[in-house]
């Protein structure tokens, strides 16, 4: 009796894992100084939903214009940049995973001067 007890307590704090889609990795990568890159990739750790997603990136001037966003892979968005200057950049993201749990986060990379 002690042990069937035991295991309905068990079950019984046993929640389903709510899954959340954080950046894995990104290139640029994050923090990193680079060439101006030609695009941003940004990977995550579960699918995403690009419907829900977006990607932001600001300089020194303000918002960059980028191109559209792409969804090359489950996990994966990128959008095309512009030529950009030399300097720091700030990247800004919030996807909403296949299952609908949203999340957001940002990070910096900086463009190397000629």
């Amino acid at each position: 009796m002690a042990a069937l007890l035991i295991l309905a307590l068990l079950l019984a704090r046993t929640g389903t894992a709510a899954a959340h889609a954080f950046l894995d990795h990104a290139d640029p990568r994050v923090g990193s100084t680079v060439t101006a890159p030609p695009a941003l990739t940004l990977v995550f750790t579960e699918p995403v939903e690009p419907a829900f997603s977006r990607i932001g990136v600001t300089g020194a001037g303000g918002k960059v214009e980028t191109g559209s966003l792409a969804h090359p892979e489950p996990a994966t968005l990128s959008i095309p940049l512009p030529p950009l200057a030399p300097g720091t950049y700030t990247v800004t993201w919030v996807v909403v995973s296949i299952d609908t749990h949203p999340t957001e986060g940002r990070f910096t990379f900086t463009v190397r001067g000629p």
